[in-house]
C-alpha cells in the first residue's frame, strides 16, 4: 500500500521540488496539492491522507496554526525556510521539519522518520528507485560536453565564464554561474559565495569560513554564511 501525500505550499517552486523528491520514493504518491490551508481542509476532509508536508508561513492562517485546528491530523512533515519554528513545530509531533530548500538526500532522512513512527505493517517500506544519471550539456568554446551531474564537484565563477570542476577534468564555459545555480538547485548545488557554488553532497569538512571537498577549500560569502551553515548543519 502506497503513503498517500498531500503538498500544502503557496511557493509553486517549492511544490514542484517535493514533487520531484517524492517521485523517486516508489512507495510514495501525491494525491494532491495546494496553496492554502482552507483548501487542504477540503482535501483532508475527502481523501484519505497518511502523509502532510505543510508550509508554515502561508496566508491567512499558518500552518502551524492549521495543524492545531485539526482534530485527528496525518502524519506530518513541515517544509519552511524559518528555523525559529522547530521547537513549537515538535510540540505537535511532528515526523520531522525541513528548511528549504529541501535536498534529495535530507528529504530521505525525513522519509525514514516517518516510516519509524508508524507501524511496520500499515505502509510498505520506502526506498530510491533506481535514478537514471542527470547529464547536463555545457558548451566550451565550440565542443559541446555531456557532463553527469554528480561528478561535478563545484562551479567557480569568473567573470562571464565558468569553470567547472570534476574529479577528472575542469570545463571551461561562457555562462554565468546563476544560470547554473537555478539548473542545478534541485540536485543539492548550494551558492556558497558569489564565485562558487558547490555539489553539497561532496562536502567532507567545513567551519564557518571555509568548505573542504576533498583536497579542496572553498571559501564561505559573508553575506551566504548564515544560511549556509544552517543547510550544512541539518
Amino acid at each position: 500500500m502506497k503513503v498517500k501525500c498531500l503538498l500544502v505550499d503557496d511557493e509553486p517552486l517549492a511544490i514542484k521540488l517535493l514533487e520531484n523528491h517524492i517521485s523517486k520514493i516508489a512507495s510514495f504518491e501525491v494525491v494532491a496539492t495546494c496553496n492554502n490551508a482552507m483548501k487542504a481542509l477540503e482535501i483532508l476532509n475527502t481523501h484519505e491522507i497518511d502523509l502532510l508536508f505543510l508550509d508554515i508561513k502561508m496566508p491567512t492562517i499558518t500552518g502551524i496554526e492549521f495543524l492545531k485546528s485539526l482534530r485527528h491530523p496525518p502524519k506530518t512533515i513541515f517544509t519552511t525556510a524559518y528555523r525559529e519554528y522547530a521547537l513549537e513545530s515538535y510540540d505537535l509531533d511532528v515526523a520531522d521539519y525541513l528548511l528549504k530548500p529541501i535536498t534529495f538526500d535530507r528529504f530521505f532522512r525525513a522519509v525514514e522518520r516517518f516510516y519509524r513512527d508508524i507501524k511496520p505493517t500499515q505502509i510498505a517500506v520506502a526506498t530510491p528507485k533506481n535514478e537514471v544519471e542527470t547529464l547536463i550539456q555545457i558548451k566550451s568554446g565550440t565542443k559541446y560536453h555531456k557532463v553527469a551531474v554528480s561528478a561535478i564537484n563545484y562551479i567557480e565563477s569568473l567573470k562571464d565564464y565558468v569553470k567547472i570542476h570534476t574529479a577528472s577534468k575542469c570545463i571551461v564555459s561562457k555562462q554565468k554561474i546563476s544560470d547554473l545555480e537555478a539548473e542545478l538547485a534541485k540536485h543539492a548545488f548550494l551558492r556558497v559565495h558569489r564565485s562558487y557554488l558547490i555539489n553539497s553532497k561532496k562536502v567532507t569538512a567545513f567551519t564557518p569560513h571555509d568548505i573542504e571537498l576533498t583536497d579542496v577549500e572553498v571559501p564561505i560569502g559573508a553575506s551566504y554564511k548564515e544560511y549556509v551553515l544552517a543547510v550544512l548543519k541539518e
